[in-house]
């Protein structure tokens, strides 16, 4: 019952229109007066943000606020890097028919990447689930070192990817509006799967090179979303301290590839 009520709400109110006339005041100046009680109600630190609560003029440019230099510093003791400040909600091994189960749900990762043919690589390996609320800073950065293998965009609407999303939503991972970039680096290949959230399906590139740093900002979202990283079989040691759910920031230790 409780699924049935949730699905119908979510498809009544995730239509274009309702995502326009959202995303139309976000970005509008008339926005501007909801920023500070957005600020209190989410219980955003002030003190990392680039500017002055008040010199936003919109809540969608509050919502893409920089940080002041150095307020994420990136584990240099780390091959891999947290890309973003979230709640890492689940990890766990993608099963050899490219299948994961993340909150009791099955995901394909064949659907997520779009063929059999690019979730194969990636069969026995781990995978990383972060979410990002409201209240999280929204930009996204490169997890590693290495080359950008490929840049691809899937999905048009987009569900909410919360707890209540996972558990009752429809392949939320795997269908929602995403954009994907896979890096290479020296033995190897990840997936960084960035997934719209409900309402406003944007995922803005920063990053249109071929080689990223580890810690470089690559894109940033546009209100609530979710990352999932994708690794190969046996490629990735994750740190010990990442006990379930775990809050993480940008730059943050994940763990180590093997080499």
């Amino acid at each position: 019952m409780i699924q049935s009520l949730y699905r119908l709400f979510i498809e009544l109110t995730n239509r274009n229109w309702s995502s326009k006339i959202l995303k139309r005041f976000a970005q509008s100046r008339k926005s501007k007066w909801i920023v500070p009680s957005f600020a209190s109600v989410y219980k955003i630190n002030q003190e990392e943000m680039e500017k002055n609560l008040h010199e936003y003029e919109s809540l969608h440019d509050f919502f893409i606020r920089k940080l002041k230099p150095g307020m994420r510093p990136i584990a240099l003791d780390s091959d891999v890097v947290s890309p973003v400040d979230a709640v890492i909600e689940d990890i766990g091994v993608i099963e050899p028919n490219h299948q994961i189960v993340v909150k009791g749900k099955i995901y394909s990762i064949a659907e997520m990447l779009g063929s059999k043919e690019a979730a194969e690589y990636y069969k026995q390996g781990k995978y990383m689930v972060l979410y990002l609320s409201p209240s999280h800073y929204h930009r996204i950065h490169s997890p590693i070192s290495g080359e950008v293998l490929k840049r691809w965009t899937l999905g048009t609407s987009s569900y909410p990817v919360n707890r209540l999303g996972l558990k009752y939503g429809r392949d939320t991972l795997a269908k929602n509006y995403r954009n994907i970039t896979e890096i290479g680096y020296e033995n190897g290949r990840m997936a960084v799967v960035k997934v719209g959230a409900m309402f406003v399906n944007s995922i803005e590139l920063i990053h249109k090179g071929e080689t990223l740093q580890k810690g470089e900002e690559i894109a940033y979202f546009s209100f609530g979303s979710t990352v999932v990283l994708l690794f190969e079989q046996d490629a990735l040691n994750i740190s010990e301290e990442l006990n379930l759910p775990k809050p993480i920031k940008v730059g943050e230790k994940l763990g180590s590839l093997n080499n």
